[in-house]
């Protein structure tokens, strides 16, 4: 029974979460319904199969040819026609640039996780680099009453170093580690794109329960 209750738990989460998703999927494809857009580049795919809303906005965008991949994990996904595997906060190659950057790069719930806020900067300037024409940035909203990388309500809302203290009691350890989670203010979302001299863009909201969810960065390349 409690596996159950466990199982049926995370569907519903899953489902909402595939539910934003699809909302940002509708925004995006409204913002580029008159624009041509030949190439996508995805950036931090997941090797993820059992969940419906992973991937769930790269495989959901329309009038695109061809899609391209980079993740730090190993992707196996013949959607993709490209992969590299590699971190995004890295430095590029003018090959890998030569070989990936797309008219279209999107990051999906990405940049929380990949660490400090000076490796959200460098991620937002290479996903800059990559782009031909449009980039993409989601990431959920730290002020949401609801974590649900954590599953846990409210506690993200302590002193960041209370927080932390507290996943590692409740032996939610991974999470408690900033490499591996480090969500964002919308406030604190704008000074990263400020910092990496991104000027032209526009934020969506995403509500849920009747509090911003998440956040939709719509850049144009320069």
């Amino acid at each position: 029974m409690k596996n159950t209750y466990v199982v049926n738990h995370l569907n519903f989460i899953d489902s909402i979460v595939r539910n934003k998703r699809q909302e940002m999927c509708n925004i995006i494809n409204e913002k580029l319904k008159d624009v041509n857009i030949h190439d996508a580049l995805d950036i931090g795919t997941t090797n993820d199969e059992f969940h419906e809303s992973s991937n769930h906005l790269i495989k959901n965008l329309k009038n695109i040819s061809k899609y391209k991949s980079i993740s730090d994990q190993v992707v196996k996904d013949n959607f993709f026609s490209n992969i590299l595997t590699k971190s995004i906060t890295q430095d590029f190659t003018s090959a890998e640039i030569n070989l990936i950057s797309s008219d279209l790069v999107i990051s999906n719930a990405t940049i929380e996780h990949v660490g400090n806020f000076q490796n959200q900067v460098n991620m937002i300037k290479n996903i800059s680099r990559l782009s031909k024409k449009f980039f993409i940035i989601t990431t959920p909203n730290k002020f949401h009453p609801f974590d649900f990388h954590t599953k846990l309500p409210l506690i993200h809302w302590l002193p960041v170093s209370l927080h932390r203290l507290l996943l590692k009691l409740i032996g939610l350890k991974f999470f408690a580690k900033e490499e591996n989670l480090n969500l964002l203010s919308e406030k604190n979302l704008r000074l990263c794109l400020k910092t990496a001299g991104i000027v032209e863009y526009e934020i969506f909201h995403i509500n849920l329960f009747g509090f911003k969810s998440n956040f939709l960065v719509f850049g144009k390349k320069k």
